[in-house]
Order: structure tokens, then C-alpha cells, then sequence
């Protein structure tokens, strides 16, 4: 597999792409997206250090300007485009992947991804047979760390009022630890793995992975707090544990922002991907935020949160996106923020954020299953034609497939940055939920 994604490029350094390749993306970038500068963040990962230097290498021989932030999270990177009316950003990091992975994150003007669709491919295509010639006149590296001050001054006009609220953070040595602090400016938080460290030496920065999970579960119901919250290796995902050390699937968190912006008055379209729950989307519906089911991954999410003018949107892997709040993009911090503020007023109603997840919590959920597989396209035609037969109420195809009955639907679809088959499926009953994971199994064991 290629380093070119359909989000990002991303992979294993010095496997799949290395520092000749980074080079030329520094080259061939400016031209592509027609400007005379690029805005560069970077996470602590061990490769980051020699990416960046290739990095900005390529764009000053191109003869742009590198506008540096130095270490970011990556909705800084988002958040400095707009806010330096910049044309081009890179952010590089890998986000949630192991230590080993490593990756470029590229926007335009607006923080608009640029994704497979929407120019990475003829990136690669310039990477791989463009010819290069160093600019007489190279470029110059522009100091703008100042940016991060900013960005924390945004945050901090939603942070809730903290007081009398019990918070757990778990940091994941990565890139939230450069700003959460500064911007809740709170004493009593208890936070774990709360340094920089590019080998994630306490798990790995995916706390979609439940076992990822395990210390900062551990820390809610020793601290006994209101909830515990964590974010991945960029900070542009967060995920959350309830009062009794209970993950919470992120898509019923979409629910809880719906909740949010009831509070405050709005009512509008709301985004899912096509994995979330019926749970969610109902909850939302019943609010007035009726949701759009889409594509996985940011690159799609954005531009369908500008096309429906949601006013959020949520996906299972943790990304939320904020219409206007920031700038159709995702930002952990952000999100995190808007949920506390719901956690605050639940405690000061005299509710747990636990009771309010269970009461929209309506049926049994899988969340998502992963199989690794060579023959993936095979399989999912299998899986469609097996469930056709069996009238269905509705088959969405936009993102793999979305089969819908009655009383129960599943989701089938291939990674776009894994070698892997991802499977949710959800039923009214544990039973039936139960029963049917065990029916698409077999059809998929056909494949292994």
C-alpha cells in the first residue's frame, strides 16, 4: 500500500514514503495549490523532526515561503489557515497510528482538505514524475508560533464554568498535552501521560481501541469523576468515559453536542457518517437537528458540512466538526470543551453523564468489528447479495454499504488507511444483534 490516501498521506517511514518523497510533496505543493507560502505544524513523533526538515526544504526551493508554527496539534494547523488567511497548510503527524506511521495532512484556503479527490492524486502524480528545479530565488521561514496563543484564546470562549466538576484527562503523550492545560486553567484536573513523548510509551494514540482506554477508566473511578476524557496523538479526535469507568461510543457523543446547541438555542441539519447508530440519529431528529448520513473521513466530512450547512457533525471514530463554531473542522479540544459544558449542566441538574447516555442509548450496538482480508471486494459483494434477497428497507452505497431492516441494519465498508474490512452492526435486541454478527461472520469466513 502507498503512502497517497484517500484523507492524507500516511504510512510506515522509510516503508512507505520516505524523505525523498516528502521533498518533492514540499516542491510540488505550492504550484498545485497556486501560492507563495505554506503553513507548517508538526507533532512529536520521532520522525517528525527529519519530515519537517525535508519538508520545508522542498517548498523554499520551490520559491515559497514556509509560515512555521513549530509543534501543533493538528486543528491548530486549521485553525492558523484561516486564521492567517493562508492558502496552504501542512500538519505532519499520523494521528492515532502506532509510533512507527507517519503522514502529511494537507488544507487550502478555508482549511478545506485536500484529499484523493481533491488534488492528492495529481500530488502523486507530480511526486513521481514531475521534474524539479530549484528557484534561484528560494523562499524564507516565517515565525508564526505566535499563532498557538490565539488558538487558545479562541478555546477558551467555550470553556464552561469548572467549578465543582470532577475531570480525568489521559493526554496519550501526544499533541494535546501543548494546549489542554492553558486552556481549561484548572489546578484540580487530574491528568495522566501528559508529556511529550513521540514513542507513546503508555499506549498506543488511538483511544478508539478500548484497551487504549484502560488507564484513563482506571483514573475516572479512582479520582471518582464526573467523566474522563481522551484524546489521540494529533488532538483533532477525543473520546470519553463516564462517572463509572464506562467507554462511551462516539457517535452517541454527536447526540450529546445535539444536546449542547439545543442549549443554546439552535436548531439546524446535523452530520453523521454511515456507521452511527440509530440511537444518535433518532436522538438528533427528536431535537430538531436531523441528520445526514455520509462518507467516513475528514476530507469528506468537511466539504458535506458545508454543503448541508450542518451546524455539527460527528463521526464513530471521534472526529466532530463545528459549522461555524470552527470553520467546518474537527477539533478534539473544541469538542471536548462543548461536552464538559453538558457534563457541568447535567451535575448542576443533579444527572450523571452516565444516565443521560443510557436514556438515548435505544438498541444493541457492535460498534466496529475489523477483519482482515485479501479478497475485500469479493466479500462485500457477497455480503450485498446475501442481504438483498432479503427485501431490505433501505441500502445506501455511498461508503461500501449501509443494509437497513426493520429491526436491526450493518455496515460494511473497506478501511481508507488500513488493510482491513470494518463491519457495525446494530439490532433492537442483544439477541438479534448477536444473531446476525454471527450470520455475516460466516459469509465473511469464505474470504479469510
Amino acid at each position: 500500500m502507498g503512502a497517497f490516501k484517500a484523507y492524507d498521506i500516511r504510512g510506515i517511514y522509510n516503508k512507505d514514503f520516505n524523505k525523498e518523497t516528502v521533498y518533492k510533496v514540499g516542491y510540488f505543493l505550492p504550484s498545485l495549490l497556486k501560492t507563495d507560502h505554506v503553513v507548517i505544524g508538526r507533532d512529536v513523533r520521532l520522525s517528525s523532526p527529519e519530515i519537517h526538515e525535508n519538508l520545508v526544504k522542498g517548498i523554499l526551493d520551490s520559491g515559497a515561503d514556509v509560515w512555521e508554527l513549530g509543534l501543533a496539534t493538528t486543528p491548530m494547523v486549521y485553525f492558523a489557515t484561516v486564521f492567517l488567511k493562508a492558502d496552504a497548510s501542512v500538519q505532519i503527524t499520523a494521528s492515532h497510528n502506532p509510533k512507527e506511521y507517519n503522514g502529511l495532512k494537507i488544507s487550502r484556503t478555508d482549511a478545506i482538505p485536500v484529499g484523493g479527490e481533491t488534488g492528492l492524486k495529481d500530488l502523486e502524480a507530480l511526486v513521481n514524475n514531475g521534474k524539479i528545479e530549484v528557484k534561484e530565488k528560494r523562499g524564507e521561514i516565517k515565525d508564526c508560533s505566535y499563532v498557538k496563543d490565539e488558538y487558545v484564546k479562541y478555546l477558551k470562549q467555550f470553556r464552561p464554568n469548572l467549578k465543582g466538576l470532577n475531570i480525568s484527562i489521559d493526554c496519550s503523550n501526544g499533541m494535546s498535552s501543548l494546549i489542554v492545560k492553558d486552556v481549561l486553567e484548572d489546578n484540580s484536573i487530574h491528568y495522566i501521560y501528559d508529556t511529550f513523548d513521540g514513542s507513546f510509551p503508555n499506549h498506543e494514540p488511538n483511544p478508539l481501541e478500548e484497551e487504549n482506554c484502560a488507564a484513563i477508566k482506571k483514573e475516572t473511578l479512582k479520582n471518582k469523576s464526573d467523566v474522563g476524557v481522551i484524546y489521540d496523538g494529533d488532538a483533532d479526535r477525543v473520546m470519553f468515559i463516564d462517572e463509572k469507568g464506562r467507554f462511551i461510543q462516539p457517535d452517541y457523543i454527536t447526540a450529546v453536542l445535539g444536546y449542547y446547541y439545543k442549549q443554546q438555542g439552535l436548531k439546524g441539519n446535523s452530520l453523521v457518517d454511515v456507521r452511527t447508530s440509530r440511537s444518535t440519529t433518532e436522538y438528533l431528529e427528536s431535537i430538531g437537528f436531523p441528520p445526514t448520513l455520509w462518507k467516513v473521513g475528514h476530507a469528506f466530512a468537511k466539504l458535506k458540512i458545508r454543503e448541508i450547512d450542518a451546524i455539527f457533525g460527528g463521526e464513530l471514530a471521534g472526529h466532530y466538526y463545528f459549522r461555524k463554531d470552527f470553520f467546518n473542522c474537527d477539533s478534539g479540544i473544541l469538542a471536548s470543551l462543548l461536552v464538559l459544558n453538558v457534563v457541568k449542566s447535567l451535575k448542576d441538574e443533579g444527572r450523571t453523564f452516565s444516565s443521560f447516555i443510557d436514556s438515548i442509548v435505544k438498541y444493541e450496538n457492535t460498534g466496529e468489528v475489523n477483519f482482515k482480508l485479501e479478497e475485500k471486494d469479493e466479500c462485500i459483494n457477497a455480503l450485498l447479495e446475501h442481504y438483498k434477497a432479503e427485501n431490505p428497507d433501505k441500502i445506501l452505497t455511498f461508503d461500501g454499504y449501509r443494509i437497513e431492516f426493520p429491526t436491526w441494519w450493518f455496515s460494511v465498508r473497506k478501511s481508507n488507511t488500513e488493510p482491513y474490512l470494518r463491519i457495525v452492526l446494530e439490532a433492537r435486541t442483544k439477541e438479534e444483534m448477536e444473531e446476525r454478527l454471527e450470520e455475516v461472520k460466516g459469509i465473511i469466513s469464505r474470504f479469510k
